[in-house]
C-alpha cells in the first residue's frame, strides 16, 4: 500500500513539472511577443494594418501567427522567439540548436514554421492575388544570432521597424486593398478559449506523431525511410526519396 502511495505522489510531482516547464516556457514566449506586438504598435500610417497572436483555421487544421503585418510592400508574416544563448541554424534544416555554454538544445526551424503560416495565410486571403507575403523571423532576448545561414530575414529585436520602414521595396498593395485584406484577415481571425484550447491539443498531436516518425527513422513529411548520409557539415539522415522530398534530420 505504501509503495503504491509513493508511486502516485511521483507520478503526481512528475505532471506538476512538466506543465510547470510548458506554462514558464509559454510566458517566455508571451513576454517576447508582447515586446514584438509593442514595437509594431509604434507605426502609425494608413499605409499599414497590424494584427498579433491571429488564429485561423484551414483545411488542415489551425495556424496562430505571432505577428502579421498588412502594408504597401506586402504582407509581413513575422515569427517570434525568445531565446538566450547562442543560436545555430540553416534553413533548410527541421531543427535549430540553442548552445548555452556546453547545453545543446533543438528547437523547430523557425522559417519552415513561419512558411506554413504563410500557406494558411494564402488560403485564407486566396481572392487577394499578387500579394506579396514576407516572412521575418525576429529573435527577442539575449540570444546572439551565431552561425545562421538563410535568405529570409533573420534579425533582431531592435532591427525590425527599420526592416518593414524600408522604402526601397517595390510597392505591392494600395491603400484600399490593405483595408480589404485587413477586414478580411479580421473576419477570419478566430477568438475565444475553446479555439485556443483545440489549436494547443493540435499541435501536441502533431508533435507527438512527428517525433514518433522521426525515433522510428520514418520521415514525417512523405513516409520514406531516414537513411544516414555524408554532407557537408557531416552525417545526417536524408530521406529516401530526395531529390523529391527534401527533409532532413540531424544524426
Amino acid at each position: 500500500m505504501e509503495i503504491l502511495v509513493i508511486i502516485v505522489i511521483v507520478i503526481v510531482i512528475v505532471i506538476i513539472l512538466l506543465f510547470s516547464r510548458s506554462d514558464a516556457s509559454t510566458r517566455k514566449g508571451n513576454k517576447g511577443e508582447a515586446g514584438i506586438a509593442w514595437r509594431l504598435s509604434r507605426i502609425h500610417s494608413a499605409e499599414f494594418s497590424v494584427f498579433n497572436d491571429v488564429l485561423i483555421k484551414t483545411a488542415k487544421g489551425s495556424s496562430q501567427i505571432d505577428h502579421v503585418v498588412i502594408s504597401k510592400y506586402g504582407v509581413f508574416v513575422i515569427e517570434t522567439k525568445n531565446y538566450s544563448g547562442w543560436i545555430h541554424g540553416h534553413e533548410n534544416s527541421e531543427y535549430w540548436t540553442q548552445t548555452i555554454y556546453n547545453k545543446k538544445t533543438k528547437f523547430r526551424n523557425p522559417i519552415k514554421q513561419n512558411w506554413a503560416h504563410i500557406y494558411a495565410l494564402k488560403e485564407v486571403l486566396s481572392e487577394f492575388r499578387q500579394v506579396s507575403y514576407l516572412p521575418i523571423i525576429v529573435f527577442t532576448g539575449s540570444a546572439v544570432l551565431k552561425n545562421i545561414t538563410s535568405n529570409v530575414p533573420v534579425i533582431y529585436a531592435h532591427q525590425l521597424l527599420d526592416l518593414i520602414l524600408d522604402d526601397e521595396r517595390t510597392h505591392n498593395l494600395s491603400t484600399e486593398r490593405i483595408g480589404q485584406i485587413a477586414d478580411r484577415l479580421g473576419e477570419a481571425h478566430l477568438k475565444g478559449e475553446r479555439a485556443e484550447y483545440q489549436h494547443v491539443q493540435q499541435i501536441r498531436m502533431q508533435t507527438y506523431i512527428r517525433r514518433e516518425k522521426e525515433h522510428a527513422l520514418i520521415c514525417p513529411k512523405c513516409g520514406g525511410d531516414l537513411i544516414v548520409r555524408d554532407g557537408r557539415y557531416g552525417r545526417f539522415y536524408g530521406c529516401s526519396n530526395y531529390p523529391n522530398c527534401r527533409y532532413t534530420l540531424n544524426h
